[in-house]
C-alpha cells in the first residue's frame, strides 16, 4: 500500500540510495528518457500523489501509437545528458517546464524498450520529478490527451485489469490498470510498478 501522507521529501529519500543498473550502450543502442511527474496536492489532503500521463497521438510511424505513456523521447546530441532529454521532451510534449516548476526527486533503472513483442536496441531511463508549482498542460503534436493517475488507487489493486492486444491475428492478454477510460499497460505499467515498489516501503 502507498502511504496517503507520502511527501516529496520521503519519495526523494527512498530514491536517493537507489543505484540503478547501468546498461551498456553499444554503437547500435539508442537511449531515451521519460519524466514521471508527481503532484501531491491535486486530489485533496491525504489522497496521496498522482502522476501525469499522456495518451500518444495516433501515428503509424510511432511504435507506441495511441498508448498511454510518460512524456519523454530519444536522447539527441544537443542534450548534455538524459536528464536534459527528459526535461526537453516534457516541455515539447506537454508544455511543462520542469527546469522551473519541477524538482528532481530521483531516477529508476533503465529498461530495455519493447514494442510489438520485440526487444529494441534502446534503453529508457525514467526520471522522477515533483511538480512543485501549478503549471498548465499544453499538448504538443505527439500527444492527444493527458490525465493524472492516483498512485494510491493503483497500489491498492482497485485499478487492476487485463488488456487485450492483437499482434496480427493473435490476441494477447496483458496486465493493466484502468482509470477513467484510460488503459495503462506495457512499459509504462512496468515503470510505474517499479516506482511504487521503491517508494511504498
Amino acid at each position: 500500500m502507498l502511504p496517503a501522507d507520502l511527501t516529496p521529501a520521503q519519495v526523494a529519500q527512498r530514491l536517493e540510495p537507489y543505484r540503478p543498473k547501468t546498461v551498456a550502450a553499444g554503437r547500435r543502442t539508442r537511449r531515451a528518457a521519460v519524466a514521471a511527474i508527481l503532484r501531491f496536492d491535486g486530489a485533496g489532503p491525504g489522497a496521496g500523489p498522482e502522476v501525469l500521463l499522456i495518451e500518444r497521438a495516433v501515428n503509424a510511424a510511432d511504435r507506441w501509437s495511441g498508448h498511454v505513456s510518460f512524456p519523454g523521447g530519444h536522447w539527441e546530441e544537443r542534450d548534455p545528458d538524459l536528464l536534459a532529454t527528459s526535461i526537453r521532451e516534457t516541455r515539447e510534449e506537454v508544455g511543462v517546464d520542469l527546469g522551473r516548476a519541477g524538482r528532481l526527486l530521483g531516477l529508476l533503472p533503465p529498461l530495455k524498450a519493447v514494442a510489438r513483442q520485440r526487444i529494441l536496441p534502446m534503453t529508457i531511463t525514467p526520471f522522477v520529478f515533483h511538480l512543485a508549482e501549478a503549471h498548465p498542460v499544453v499538448l504538443g503534436a505527439e500527444a492527444a490527451g493527458w490525465f493524472w493517475l492516483p498512485l494510491a488507487a493503483a497500489a491498492s489493486g482497485v485499478l487492476d485489469g487485463r488488456h487485450e492486444y492483437r499482434l496480427g491475428p493473435v490476441p494477447l492478454q496483458f496486465p493493466c490498470w484502468r482509470h477513467d477510460g484510460h488503459v495503462v499497460w506495457g512499459l509504462t505499467l512496468q515503470m510505474l510498478r517499479s516506482l511504487l515498489a521503491t517508494v511504498a516501503r
